[in-house]
């Protein structure tokens, strides 16, 4: 197969997938959690993304034609049992973003346009899922194009508004100071935590880029090269917009809303102009963010099918365009139906929770063809100890969740289970025992 996506095109795919509604919506959430603080959440979280970035590299650079990211390093490391729970809570993270951004995308064009009411956010919305379906169709590489040219756009529409930021502070540094004064209410470790939280699906996607590594141009050095730029440079943008949110306005004038940048900009008086371009912004990135989970969803719904582990109308695959086609019809059917489950909090924590257990179960699975002595052409920075407190810090996140989020995430990890084991039985699969101890 022809190597064809270049790294940057592959950076692209990843930064369509991050730089998303997160940054569009949930930055003011952040801060009103936080406020100035909010700025040690997006670092912190962020770092958390690039430990996992340095190990989904590694895992990539030992399976490179892996297209299921964090399924298929836990279905190789661990079996098909956990493979099977971590894929299908994977799947179901991808899977459901593409409704709640592509609602995203469907109340910023209704507010552009003047529009009111539901129906036009879920129109608008279920046009985009189709639209971009066809485009994933189409081939991976038009699909990875196109998304470099949208993320081209949309980075360069946060700089213009990260510079009238930095203009600000020029014209006016000393008022400007007061902006960052922290409220007793909303600091300390337990308000950072809990914009940590909120956040930390700002920053999913980036293993997007593990699903076609072995299209990557340079391989699997191409590919983990382009999963940790692309983390590195939302790292960047992320901390730069949320200092000119804070250069516009103060933290504590900030609230939760959908709309934070725009709160903004009219609180600075910025020129009309301004804020038109950025709900351009808004609506590329979330374009952008829905092509790359329709993307991502689809190839690991087709390697878990690939693998027995899902019924074989999913293993339908177009080798010419390197595309799961049945894969990308279901996963746009879902993300259908999500939009109207009238709970946005539900399909993010469905989301949140199955990243951070792929992210977990990814870190042991380092640990794991580690202790096999695999030879990665990639290797993970300062190993065992980045990938011990990558550990630790994605237990703690998943500790912290909301309870409803844990509860969630408990029900489907429970079905997934008691569902592997009812077809296991069907199969009349042998009984594996093994000897935990001596």
């Amino acid at each position: 197969m022809v190597k064809g996506i270049s790294v940057i095109a592959a950076t692209s795919v990843g930064l369509g997938a991050i730089i998303g509604a997160g940054i569009f919506v949930l930055s003011g959430s952040a801060i009103a959690l936080a406020g100035s603080e909010a700025l040690i959440a997006f670092i912190l979280v962020g770092a958390i993304a690039l430990l996992v970035a340095f190990e989904l590299g590694e895992l990539g650079s030992i399976m490179p034609h892996a297209k299921g990211a964090s399924y298929s390093y836990a279905y190789n490391a661990f079996g098909s049992e956990l493979g099977f729970v971590t894929g299908i809570l994977l799947y179901f993270s991808y899977s459901t973003a593409i409704a709640a951004i592509s609602t995203g995308f469907g109340t910023y064009l209704s507010s552009v346009l003047g529009f009111h009411g539901s129906a036009f956010v879920y129109s608008f919305a279920i046009a985009l899922i189709a639209a971009l379906s066809i485009v994933n169709i189409l081939g991976i590489k038009k699909a990875a194009n196109a998304d470099m040219g949208l993320v081209a756009v949309k980075i360069s529409i946060l700089v213009v508004f990260i510079a009238f930021g930095l203009l600000l502070v020029l014209e006016h540094p000393g008022s400007m100071l007061g902006n960052f004064s922290i409220q007793h209410s909303k600091s300390g470790l337990g308000a950072i935590f809990g914009a940590s939280v909120a956040v930390f699906f700002a920053y999913s996607g980036f293993q997007a880029i593990s699903t076609f590594s072995d299209r990557v141009k340079n391989g699997a050095r191409g590919a983990a090269k382009a999963i940790v730029l692309s983390v590195i440079i939302s790292i960047i943008l992320y901390v730069l917009v949320v200092l000119a949110m804070l250069f516009m306005a103060p933290a504590s004038s900030y609230k939760i809303a959908a709309d934070p940048l725009a709160f903004a900009l009219n609180y600075s008086h910025a020129p009309q102009w301004l804020s038109v371009l950025v709900d351009i912004g808004a609506l590329i990135a979330t374009t952008s963010a829905t092509l790359a989970m329709i993307l991502s969803s689809s190839r690991i719904m087709y390697q878990i099918s690939e693998d027995h582990l899902l019924p074989k109308i999913f293993r339908r695959y177009n080798k010419s365009s390197d595309v799961a086609i049945n894969g990308v019809i279901f996963s746009a059917l879902i993300g259908v139906v999500m939009l109207f489950s009238g709970n946005i909090f539900v399909i993010a924590a469905i989301s949140n929770f199955g990243l951070v257990f792929s992210y977990l179960i990814s870190s042991f699975a380092v640990m794991h063809f580690r202790r096999r002595d695999a030879n990665p052409e990639f290797r993970t920075p300062l190993y065992p100890y980045s990938v011990i407190i990558a550990i630790i810090l994605l237990m703690v996140l998943i500790i912290g969740m909301p309870k409803e989020a844990l509860l969630i995430g408990i029900i489907m990890i429970l079905s997934l289970i008691i569902t592997y084991y009812f077809f296991r039985e069907l199969e009349g699969k042998k009984v594996v025992k093994i000897k935990l101890f001596r």
